[in-house]
């Protein structure tokens, strides 16, 4: 085989560039502290290597959106808290106006105390997180939730809408709570049904809290119940006023305190009621926290007697189911948080895993790439000095 100066030339440039290509990627290896600089190093590994880090990066993700999340709840957690407060220092203030020793003069001050914890209360309602996002207006978050019309009536102008945000590959969480269902949807009476006396009363009788007895036997009806007095004797009916029925007759009244119960349902009567007195009995709705305060404030500024005390009494269970609704809903709020720290931790589990496993795929062995580094500046060293040697073999040279 004739070897040309050219082919010698041409192999002594290609080895001398394989050398240093092999010693590039040694020396890129060892900067980077990787083992695959490209797909073709090692194509299955670097197969995995990228879905490890896609992984990892959906799970870094993840974090940042339950870091924003229980950001989130953790403000509405502060807010319920202080609307319970405002709503606890509020019966307290209820319960003291109960002392029948109060003048009007002070009533007149327990109302005005209320109406400043209403004035609170509706500020907590319109909190703004820190992009001035409505914390309780649903979907609208660039909306006022709560407003007062010309009556004095407060409203609600956001809607139902739970803000989701995705917490984990398959698990969303609410990072917000409705105005509706802290403020607005409160269960009236005790849930089941509300009673109030008759506008026209004129007795002393006075309808305290009402409770179910038996739960097979409740209705769902209105009832009436109508006192009458005739010959010094004082005695009731209870007329079903959605069946148009009469469920009890002429029953006898002392004066109580005592419970009249019928069709499984059980109400607290005392005072000695005029004749033709009447109190309502009637499904339970929801209502606004604020209408409760709004009717107590009413309540306090009348004075006292036999209508302030059946007002106040309706006053106190409505507080109650207020106070329930706003704590359960705060229950719901830990309980999310609770799931968020919860996350954060089996987050943060995988992605040490995820970070370990592409460890062992894709770093480099540094006792490995320097030895190689060596060992291949040593071979690119002889590849050069054996290319000078061969291009100086010429007949010219021992002439």
């Amino acid at each position: 085989m004739r070897v040309s100066t050219s082919l010698i030339f041409d192999r002594g440039v290609a080895a001398m560039q394989e050398r240093q290509s092999e010693l590039l990627s040694t020396q890129q290896r060892l900067a980077t502290g990787r083992r695959i600089l490209s797909p073709a190093d090692d194509p299955v590994a670097a197969a995995q290597v990228l879905q490890l880090t896609e992984a990892d990066e959906t799970n870094t993700r993840l974090r940042v959106n339950r870091d924003y999340a229980q950001n989130q709840l953790a403000l509405a957690e502060v807010s319920i808290a202080q609307a319970v407060d405002i709503l606890q220092a509020v019966r307290e203030r209820a319960v003291a106006a109960g002392n029948g020793a109060y003048t009007d003069a002070e009533l007149q001050s327990i109302a005005n105390d209320v109406a400043g914890r209403f004035e609170q209360l509706l500020a907590i309602a319109n909190t703004t997180d820190a992009q001035g996002r409505y914390l309780f207006s649903g979907y609208q978050g660039a909306t006022l939730p709560f407003v007062v019309d010309g009556a004095g009536v407060v409203q609600y102008r956001g809607d139902e809408g739970e803000r989701l945000v995705q917490a984990a590959p398959s698990r969303r969480i609410a990072l917000n709570v409705t105005g509706a269902a802290l403020f607005q949807r409160v269960p009236a009476g005790n849930g089941a049904f509300t009673w109030a006396p008759g506008a026209g009363n004129a007795g002393s009788g006075v309808i305290g809290p009402g409770s179910v007895v038996d739960g097979t036997l409740v209705t769902g009806h209105d009832y009436r119940i109508t006192f009458t007095v005739a010959g010094g004797v004082t005695t009731y009916d209870v007329v079903d006023m959605t069946s148009a029925t009469t469920v009890l007759a002429a029953q006898p009244w002392s004066g109580g305190p005592a419970a009249l119960e019928f069709d499984g349902i059980a109400v607290n009567l005392e005072g000695r009621p005029a004749n033709g007195d009447t109190f309502a009995i009637v499904p339970s709705t929801d209502q606004s926290v604020f209408a409760t305060l709004r009717r107590l404030i009413g309540a306090l500024r009348g004075g006292g007697g036999t209508p302030f005390a059946n007002s106040l009494g309706i006053a106190l269970t409505d507080l109650d189911r207020a106070l329930d609704t706003a704590v359960a809903q705060r229950a719901s709020v830990g309980v999310r948080l609770r799931e968020i720290d919860a996350t954060n931790g089996v987050g943060e589990a995988f992605g040490l895993q995820y970070q370990s496993a592409r460890s062992q795929l894709d770093d480099a062995d540094y006792a490995k790439v320097v030895s190689d580094l060596s060992r291949q500046q040593l071979t690119l060293q002889a590849a050069q000095q054996s290319f000078v040697r061969v291009t100086q073999l010429s007949l010219f040279d021992f002439l």
